[in-house]
């Protein structure tokens, strides 16, 4: 039996991700505020004390994170669709991944030690 969308049903599922992409811009525009209101206060008072980020640990967590997700998702897409354009969906967060790990072994160079040397 086939069956036909309505017209009304068609508008929902075209204004269901709009509205979804606004309401999260809308919490994202909030925190954004409200942080800077919270940092100028505790500048104001002296009380703010700034957070330490280290871009290389950042590379490695969000380098590992993104290979394994990239791997997975690949394997997914080949195994569902095999070698189409859906594989980039894998490919991308698993070149990204790799590239982040990259930068952590630029940014952070083992220093080996000879043991035997000693």
């Amino acid at each position: 039996m086939l069956q036909t969308v309505t017209p009304a049903a068609q508008i929902i599922i075209a204004v269901i991700p709009i509205v979804g992409i606004v309401m999260g811009a809308v919490v994202i525009f909030f925190y954004l505020l409200w942080h800077h209101k919270q940092i100028m206060k505790q500048l104001e008072t002296g009380v703010y004390r700034r957070t330490n980020f280290s871009i290389p640990v950042f590379c490695l967590l969000a380098g590992a994170l993104m290979t394994g997700v990239g791997i997975v998702l690949s394997l997914l897409f080949l195994c569902v669709d095999g070698l189409s354009y859906p594989l980039l969906g894998g490919l991308i967060p698993f070149s990204i991944g790799i590239s982040l790990l990259f930068v952590y072994t630029k940014l952070n160079p083992s220093k080996r030690h000879d043991s035997s040397a000693d």
